[in-house]
């Protein structure tokens, strides 16, 4: 590196520092005739590091030394098996999909593009991702990703809100929705008056009066519990009174599952986490939402659709895009004005990399896996309390404070 090489290329030259000095009048009151006299002046010293308080550094060492000394403290961690759940699952990311779009600079960006004529390509990853969305969950039309499950959820209740003609202000939650996303809920309705009324929708009766005075009602599916139940007389008697419903829905379980489309759902939504991303500490990871035919212009976020090019042939461009924020401003369907791009990408592809026979078969050996376990535990004398499930079980034990502590030590959380 040459003398001249920082002045050229990092940051600013001697002369672009006068010309600011002299725009803000600092160089010619000759109160600060450099930066550093600037920054001097302007950061308190308690917070400033001077060359006599400089932090003792190391000496340099080369990239391969580096590498050698980072894999050392790397190897200092202790690494542990999630078994959390609650809508964060172990996968596999398969090498193809890990290199071509996880690591690929080229699919880089958590956005949808505004330019369709240069980003084809992108467009029609996530016309895949709309499409397996739409096919798995049985409803008619899915949005090109959210920013996670729990949002997702509560943009449901919104939508449902906006949709629903019924003039009540309650909202209907299955006492058996994940915490984080109740957390979510609660936070979100207190802002804008709704009224949440938690129940057990497995164990209430299908006429019961809380269905009919609700603008809406939200089914957890398989529920926090693991528990996997029929909630469609639940969902009729809540749709006969006006309620628009919303399902969070398993994707890797609706291989096995009847679809919420089928079970009477006006709305789906959920992570695509289990479809090949990495549980990432907790995210980020793309939600989504999907929706019957007639709700299509409620829908948050982008929407990819197909339309034709100048001489005819198939072009992906966004779509329906005066719901948006960037066009209706404040009276647009919702503030979310972003997506997660690259994580839907990395889901689409790993359904396009299985296909339809490949989910199914991954979402069967789950199960089975479980039962599995649920079968050991019963032949260890473990009371196992669920009786329908597909990938979590609830277990009796004595001391359940000590059986966690215990896996804790053995690396599973």
């Amino acid at each position: 590196m040459t003398d001249l090489f920082p002045t050229r290329h990092i940051g600013t030259d001697t002369d672009a520092q006068s010309t600011m000095l002299s725009a803000i009048g600092a160089a010619s009151s000759r109160e600060w005739a450099s930066v550093e006299e600037l920054v001097a002046a302007a950061v308190p010293d308690s917070i400033r590091v001077d060359a006599d308080r400089a932090p003792a550094l190391p000496e340099p060492i080369g990239e391969r030394a580096a590498i050698r000394e980072l894999r050392a403290i790397a190897a200092r961690n202790t690494v542990n098996r999630s078994l959390i759940g609650l809508g964060y699952y172990g996968t596999i990311t398969p090498a193809v999909i890990k290199r071509n779009v996880l690591e690929n600079p080229g699919w880089y960006t958590a956005y949808t593009p505004y330019q369709p004529e240069i980003s084809q390509g992108r467009l029609e990853a996530l016309i895949n991702f709309q499409t397996m969305v739409s096919d798995l969950t049985g409803l008619d039309t899915a949005n090109a990703s959210m920013l996670d499950e729990g949002t997702a959820v509560v943009e449901g209740m919104l939508l449902a809100r906006r949709a629903s003609k019924a003039k009540s202000s309650t909202f209907v939650v299955d006492a058996d929705t994940f915490p984080q996303t109740l957390a979510l809920l609660r936070n979100r309705a207190e802002a804008v008056g709704i009224q949440l009324a938690v129940l057990d929708l497995a164990s209430l009766p299908a006429d019961a009066p809380e269905l009919s005075d609700a603008f809406g009602l939200f089914v957890q599916y398989p529920g926090a519990s693991g528990r996997v139940w029929d909630p469609s007389a639940v969902i009729r008697t809540a749709k006969d009174a006006g309620a628009v419903i919303v399902a969070a829905a398993d994707l890797l379980a609706l291989t096995q599952l009847r679809a919420p489309g089928e079970l009477g759902a006006d709305v789906a939504v959920g992570t695509t986490q289990r479809f090949g991303v990495p549980m990432g500490f907790g995210g980020p990871h793309a939600g989504y939402m999907a929706v019957r035919k007639g709700l299509e212009r409620q829908l948050p976020g982008r929407l990819v659709g197909v339309s034709q090019d100048a001489v005819g042939k198939p072009a992906y461009r966004l779509t329906l895009q005066t719901r948006e924020q960037h066009i209706r401003r404040e009276k647009a369907t919702s503030n979310i004005c972003t997506a997660q791009v690259l994580l839907a990408v990395m889901a689409a592809m790993y359904a396009v990399y299985h296909g339809p026979a490949g989910l199914r078969a991954i979402g069967r050996q789950v199960h089975l896996s479980t039962a599995g376990v649920a079968g050991a535990l019963r032949a260890s004398g473990v009371e196992v309390v669920s009786r329908s499930y597909f990938d979590t079980l609830q277990v009796e034990v004595d001391d359940a404070a000590t059986v966690v502590a215990r896996a804790h030590d053995r690396g599973l959380l």
